[in-house]
């Protein structure tokens, strides 16, 4: 990874947990000063994803306490060095999930730095200076320009901000898949929640016929009236996955739970794929039959590089495509966190960090 050497000398006031009992506080910590390549954003808004949620009580084992989690952010550029130039201050931008990558691997030269062996998270990873990286619950975030998106003007900041993360990364396997450029194919969604509401704009957005997958019928209103999905199918409703068998081209599959892969690949057509974005704490099961029989593919995928990020936040900008948000204030994290645990948020939560009002 490439060095650089920081001085932590920008003190900034945030918001971590301090142990395994996840319990956010408030944090005052140092940041690197500006340097040659970055740009200091003055941060209004941060999104609560769910790997804030794992991060902050460490359920997988590898959290640096004290962690400031945050990785969702939406701000205004207030310092910018030299090598910066494209970026100016006042300037609306967006910081994601990288932090910092190699910069010479195939596939940092190919602006897929999301899958670089050295790629570093917003937060709880390691910076090229050896610094542990915090994220953005917190008023001032310090980023390489490489890993800044611009926010179009027309897009408010507060509703924009789950687009680093859960628009991403519904937005990358689309685009990797040929769902894009060719409109008036089937797409299915399976799972409603904040990964799955962005899919279904996207999917409509880009021409598509959307079909969600849910197991909780109350959510076809939802699906369809405020949405815009075409149809619905209760997942666990045999006659409906009867009658939707070999119907859909693509299915995005965005659920974290356990669950069987096989009644979703009988949705699809002869030769159609299947991406899980969703991370399911146990294996997903998979029978082979739907596939042989099917000629179906099950792919995998995650977030995106800083190419496919900005491209995906022009195309919100033309489409008027946000994230449907809840805003909390930074005092009512832990509330926040507590809901997301019983998935009692419709569709994320966003802190707004700055005081401000919600359409800056």
């Amino acid at each position: 990874m490439a060095q650089e050497t920081q001085n932590h000398t920008l003190s900034v006031s945030g918001w971590a947990a301090y142990d395994s009992s996840g319990e956010i506080k408030p944090y005052t910590f140092k940041r690197r000063e500006n340097g040659v390549n970055d740009v200091t954003i003055e941060v209004l808004y941060c999104g609560i994803c769910h790997t804030d949620l794992h991060y902050a009580k460490n359920e997988w084992g590898i959290t640096m306490y004290p962690v400031v989690p945050g990785h969702e952010i939406t701000g205004v550029v207030i310092k910018v060095g030299c090598n910066a130039g494209k970026f100016k201050i006042g300037d609306r931008v967006g910081v994601g999930c990288l932090a910092a990558s190699c910069l010479k691997c195939e596939f940092c030269a190919d602006s897929q730095e999301n899958y670089c062996d050295q790629m570093q998270f917003t937060y709880n990873g390691i910076f090229w200076d050896g610094s542990i990286t915090y994220g953005g619950y917190s008023n001032v975030i310090v980023a390489h320009y490489r890993y800044v998106v611009r926010i179009p003007e027309n897009l408010p900041m507060d509703s924009v901000a789950p687009l680093l993360c859960a628009g991403i990364t519904v937005f990358s396997p689309l685009k990797d898949n040929g769902m894009l450029g060719s409109p008036g194919k089937k797409m299915g969604v399976v799972g409603l929640g904040g990964l799955g509401h962005v899919a279904v704009k996207f999917g409509k957005a880009f021409g598509h016929h959307v079909t969600v997958l849910s197991t909780s019928p109350s959510k076809e209103t939802e699906a369809k009236g405020r949405l815009g999905a075409d149809d619905f199918i209760v997942s666990t409703n045999s006659q409906q996955m009867q009658a939707g068998k070999r119907s859909l081209d693509f299915i995005l599959d965005t659920v974290s739970a356990q669950h069987s892969l096989g009644p979703i690949l009988e949705l699809l057509k002869v030769d159609g794929t299947l991406v899980t974005v969703g991370a399911p704490d146990q294996p997903l099961e998979l029978p082979p039959f739907p596939l042989i029989f099917g000629k179906r593919s099950v792919k995998g995928s995650m977030t995106g590089g800083m190419r496919d990020t900005q491209e995906m936040m022009d195309l919100c900008g033309k489409h008027n495509i946000t994230c449907d948000v809840e805003v909390i204030a930074p005092d009512t994290i832990n509330e926040a966190m507590d809901r997301l645990a019983k998935n009692d948020v419709r569709y994320r939560f966003v802190i707004d960090i700055a005081g401000r009002i919600s359409n800056i």
